[in-house]
């Protein structure tokens, strides 16, 4: 492999209606491409099982669901294994621009140690719940890196992560992993580059699913703004106090 290997990797979980679109869409950019099946029920198991034997895609399975977070860090540990340095992280439901793939690679392959994150341009599609979820991560990501524009968007799943980088990080197994790692990864001093992508909300007939579990994921995130803004004043003021004991 190169200094600058770049994969695919995409999480999956009954998407069984999207998951071939999005892997052939994503493959004529990005030819290697990491389907993870985080334990799909049969109907999503078997487009997986079917993109893999058409040979458009490596397939890493978790017998059982154990989150998005870890699904994708299961893909960026076998993209490791296989010599990539930089993996493009897509979602399965076909809610991205994949047109906006090349810039993105590029822009990766410019700034090799940093995170290159999309922040979306809605289209009428979008649920209102959602655009008020996000104002509402936005503003603590802004407290917790005492930044607005450091990240402009931490939830979306359309990013370019550096794999080692990422893995250096601790992060959570679930939906709260999009927020944690781009946080962390950002006090952990990684350059984050910020690009725009358009994102839609494909209906269920076209097989749009939401994985999104408003009660408990909301309080994850809740459960997490707490602890980084926690350890992040907790940082402040023991930096503050050695500045103190120096005078």
């Amino acid at each position: 492999m190169s200094a600058f290997a770049v994969c695919a990797v995409i999480p999956t979980y009954d998407n069984p209606l999207t998951v071939g679109a999005a892997v052939r869409a994503v493959a004529e950019h990005v030819p290697d491409v990491f389907v993870v099946d985080d334990g799909s029920a049969a109907a999503g198991r078997s487009a997986c099982d079917a993109l893999a034997a058409a040979g458009l895609c490596r397939l890493v399975r978790h017998d059982g669901n154990r989150g998005k977070g870890a699904a994708v860090k299961s893909g960026l540990r076998a993209a490791r294994e296989l010599g990539f340095t930089h993996a493009l992280q897509v979602d399965a439901d076909g809610q991205h621009d994949v047109a906006r793939i090349p810039a993105f690679v590029a822009a990766a392959r410019e700034r090799p140690d940093a995170l290159v994150l999309g922040y979306p341009e809605y289209d009428d599609s979008a649920p209102r719940s959602r655009l008020v979820a996000r104002r509402i991560t936005t503003f603590w990501v802004a407290v917790e890196l005492a930044s607005r524009t450091r990240i402009r968007d931490a939830m979306i799943g359309f990013r370019v992560y550096p794999i080692e980088a990422t893995l250096a990080v601790p992060s959570g197994d679930r939906m709260e992993f999009d927020i944690e790692v781009a946080v962390r990864m950002a006090r952990a001093g990684v350059p984050m580059v910020n690009m725009p992508v358009r994102v839609r909300y494909p209906d269920r007939a076209d097989g749009g699913v939401s994985h999104l579990r408003p009660l408990r994921d909301n309080l994850r995130f809740c459960v997490l703004h707490t602890r980084l803004c926690t350890e992040g004043a907790t940082r402040w003021t023991l930096r503050k106090l050695r500045l103190g004991t120096r005078r």
